[in-house]
């Protein structure tokens, strides 16, 4: 089974797959495919 995320805005809940972006500087970008919420520099621990 996939993992899913629930939008904090719509509480839409979709494959996580499908909404995370991950950048160089180890930050994720969150954008909702039905609503078009978006969080930027969501910051990660490496490893």
């Amino acid at each position: 089974m996939e993992p899913t995320v629930v939008c904090p805005k719509c509480k839409d809940e979709q494959p996580i797959k499908n909404l995370l972006t991950a950048q160089s500087n180890q930050n994720v970008i969150y954008e909702c495919r039905r609503c078009g919420f978006l969080m930027r520099n969501i910051i990660t621990k490496k490893g």
